[in-house]
């Protein structure tokens, strides 16, 4: 496993459901008591919830580090659209699609439905509708989503998907309940981290997440733990219900 390789991607990667500036997430405007502010670690935006500190958004400059040849030895893409059984008429959203890695392979396998690669960034958002093109795939819809909201129809969604994203949420109180209007009865929420409690991977403590931190904070927003998966080289699957 080439863990060197991953912390030096994790500094450029556009996993996160990225944005160009960073002050909204330190202005003290969102009085709210579920937030929390402090001063602000080297890889921290010092605005806390539920103690854990948001780490620091990461820009486009790492696109192609995304789809280097080696992501699927290291990271097991196929193993996690395996286990996610997905009925060829699911509706699904990658929020923090990015260059749409993993957006183009679950398309693949829902012929009959729906994949909303949802992005922030209109460097991602040009790439995303660019690869749509020459790939010739015709149920992907790209979508602008702003810090707060992925901007999708209420009830119109199968399953969420974020991918070494939801660390860096500015506002993760306000995009899980806008991620959970969005969802059908019954949908469901998959988040992949890197794994927290393991110091041996080699990333950023701010840029991974623990199973305990991580129900934590999607309880609290109305998502019950369905399936923690250990099946992943570095990565949690963590997936949850819509109660």
């Amino acid at each position: 496993m080439k863990l060197l390789a991953i912390f030096i991607g994790i500094c450029l990667t556009v996993f996160s459901y990225a944005c160009k500036t960073k002050p909204q997430a330190l202005q003290k405007k969102d009085t709210d008591s579920i937030y929390k502010f402090s001063q602000p670690s080297p890889d921290g935006i010092g605005k806390f919830y539920f103690d854990r500190e948001i780490a620091h958004v990461m820009g486009a400059a790492g696109a192609s580090w995304l789809e280097r040849v080696e992501r699927e030895k290291e990271e097991g893409t196929a193993k996690v659209i395996a286990n996610l059984s997905l009925p060829p008429n699911a509706n699904v959203a990658d929020i923090g699609a990015g260059t749409g890695y993993y957006t183009f392979r679950i398309a693949s396998q829902i012929p009959q439905g729906t994949i909303y690669a949802v992005d922030i960034q209109d460097e991602m958002l040009a790439i995303l509708k660019s690869q749509a093109i020459s790939k010739k795939i015709n149920n992907v819809k790209v979508v602008k989503g702003s810090e707060t909201n992925p901007n999708l129809p209420p009830s119109s969604i199968d399953l969420a998907i974020m991918v070494d994203v939801y660390h860096e949420l500015a506002y993760p109180h306000e995009m899980l309940q806008a991620i959970y209007k969005a969802l059908k009865p019954g949908g469901q929420l998959l988040l992949l981290e890197y794994k927290g409690e393991d110091p041996s991977i080699a990333i950023k403590p701010l840029h991974k997440m623990t199973v305990e931190q991580t129900k934590k904070e999607l309880n609290a927003n109305g998502f019950k733990v369905k399936n923690v998966g250990d099946f992943l080289p570095i990565q949690h699957f963590l997936l949850f219900n819509k109660e």
